[in-house]
């Protein structure tokens, strides 16, 4: 803002223009800039990692597992299942309605035809149905179910 003066400090009480403005360069301050900036950087720089996080699901406990021997297609089918009608294949999100042609391109390089199906226990048997005649229809041979071992 320009700064102020009244005329008779200027001219010596003879105040003849009234008052009289002196303009100074309006320069904007970068350092508080620079600092806010490098301090939200960093909050995203932390915050960022903790945000990539898969779909919790509560695998079912079997009394024999395996461990798998090779890397596989994975369907996980989440408790939001019953809301939006959508499961995981791999890491993306898929409509059901689509599934069987999305699994059909997943194992058009693929020898054995094999997808394992993670689905949380709160999953009822009808999508449970539902998801594999899904599967099927996109040409899955073998269908594994992943369970946790039984915790003693």
């Amino acid at each position: 803002m320009p700064k102020v003066q009244a005329a008779d400090q200027l001219n010596g009480g003879r105040g003849r223009r009234g008052r009289r403005t002196s303009s100074s360069l309006a320069e904007i301050n970068v350092v508080p800039l620079v600092d806010v900036m490098l301090v939200l950087l960093i909050i995203f720089m932390v915050t960022a990692p903790m945000m990539q996080r898969g779909v919790d699901v509560k695998l079912p406990t079997a009394r024999n597992t395996a461990p798998m021997a090779s890397e596989r297609l994975f369907v996980t089918v989440p408790l939001s299942y019953r809301k939006d009608q959508k499961v995981k294949l791999g890491n993306e999100d898929v409509r059901i309605d689509v599934l069987s042609e999305r699994v059909r391109q997943a194992l058009v390089a693929k020898t054995d035809k094999q997808v394992f199906l993670r689905l949380d226990a709160g999953i009822t048997a009808q999508d449970f149905m539902t998801v594999i005649d899904r599967l099927k229809a996109g040409g899955v041979d073998n269908i594994g179910l992943p369970a946790l071992p039984p915790s003693r």
